[in-house]
């Protein structure tokens, strides 16, 4: 039966992961799609880019959330069956809301509604996080605004936020006991994520990454014409 709980808290994570908010907030507040501008991503950096700072505040607000709503469900339907495991113990609330959580950034990266075109997970792993170790999540969310702040750089802050999450749980986890599901779920975040962000590595350390306040751009259609002849004004 708990098998089929994981299974349900999985499915529930990615579904809530897979909500398009920046399409959404995109075609509500300026009646356009946010993949046909600048990266094509449908998270919030393409969203400042694209629409402005109201825009991606709301954006970014409903992504954080979507990852934390992923753990507090699976916590409400787990409860606390556990599975024992060998001898490892018992799997349980921790490893579900893991479970969860991963699954939420999979379904924002990768989301069904979309034809699995998303953004690249930074936000929703951070409310995950937050959720889960509020901790590292904070500590996680701070690098990355500082780090933003003061490179420039969205894609710079966001790798800054998440290596910072998984350095800081690291003696958390050694030294103070946290739990090693914490430590899991940043691990396979952190690669995930900086997975997500090879083109990004590629041009920052190339020099020719975009910076946090250049404005958007129409992606190029096939035919070699814009989709769009310009990004809206700040919204």
């Amino acid at each position: 039966m708990i098998i089929a709980k994981f299974i349900l808290v999985a499915f529930i994570g990615y579904l809530l992961g897979s909500i398009p908010f920046g399409v959404i907030v995109g075609k509500y507040k300026a009646k356009i799609d946010i993949r046909n501008f600048g990266s094509g991503k449908t998270g919030g950096t393409n969203v400042l880019r694209t629409l402005g700072r109201r825009a991606f505040l709301m954006v970014a607000a409903l992504d954080v959330l979507k990852g934390a709503l992923a753990v507090v469900m699976a916590g409400i339907i787990i409860g606390s069956e556990s599975v024992v495991v060998g001898h490892y113990g018992g799997l349980g609330l921790l490893f579900a809301q893991v479970i969860a959580a991963l699954a939420a950034v999979i379904g924002h990266i990768w989301p069904i509604f979309i034809k699995f075109k998303g953004g690249r997970g930074v936000a929703t792993f951070i409310g995950g996080l937050i959720a889960l170790c509020p901790v590292a999540g904070f500590f996680g969310g701070e690098a990355l605004i500082i780090g933003a702040g003061l490179s420039g750089f969205a894609s710079l802050g966001s790798i800054i936020g998440v290596v910072g999450a998984y350095a800081i749980l690291v003696p958390l986890t050694l030294f103070y006991g946290f739990p090693i599901e914490y430590l899991l779920y940043v691990l396979i975040g952190t690669l995930l994520i900086l997975f997500m962000h090879r083109d990004n590595i590629k041009r920052l350390m190339s020099g020719k990454e975009r910076k946090l306040n250049q404005k958007a751009k129409p992606v190029e259609s096939p035919t070699g014409k814009d989709n769009l002849t310009q990004p809206p004004a700040g919204v």
